[in-house]
C-alpha cells in the first residue's frame, strides 16, 4: 500500500495561484498513476486531474481544464497540482490519489480505484 502525504493548501483570494504537493512513499511510484480528488463541504468527492505513471499524459476535469495543471516527479516521488486563476468555487479538501494497480494502462476517474491522502483544505475568498 502507498502512503500519500499532502501539502500546500490554504487561503487565496480569487484569482491567486496554488501549488499542492503529494510526496508518496511505500510503493514503485513511478509505476503507479496519480490523481487529484476533491469534496466541498455537502458535496461528493469529484475528479479534478490525473497524470499517467510516466507523466506523459494528463486528464482533467472540464471545471479545472486550462486553469490546473498536474504533474509528476518520480525522482521526487511526487505529484503537484498547479492551481491558477482560483475561484471560490474551487474550495475544497483536496485529495492526493495513487492508482491502486500498478502499470494500469488507462487514467480512471473513478475514486474507488484509488488509495487516499488525508486531504488539505484550499479556500478561495471572493
Amino acid at each position: 500500500q502507498v502512503q500519500l502525504v499532502e501539502s500546500g493548501g490554504g487561503l487565496v483570494q480569487a484569482g491567486d495561484s496554488l501549488r499542492l504537493s503529494c510526496a508518496a512513499s511505500g510503493r514503485t511510484f513511478s509505476s503507479i498513476n496519480m490523481g487529484w480528488f476533491r469534496q466541498a463541504p455537502g458535496k461528493e468527492r469529484e475528479f479534478v486531474a490525473a497524470i499517467k505513471s510516466t507523466g506523459t499524459v494528463t486528464q482533467y476535469s472540464d471545471f479545472v481544464k486550462g486553469r490546473f495543471t498536474i504533474s509528476k516527479d518520480n525522482v521526487k516521488s511526487t505529484v503537484y497540482l498547479y492551481m491558477n486563476s482560483l475561484k471560490p468555487e474551487d474550495t475544497a479538501v483536496y485529495y492526493c490519489a495513487a492508482d491502486r494497480v500498478r502499470f494500469r494502462g488507462q487514467i480512471s476517474t473513478a475514486g474507488a480505484q484509488y488509495y487516499w491522502g488525508q486531504g488539505t483544505q484550499v479556500t478561495v475568498s471572493s
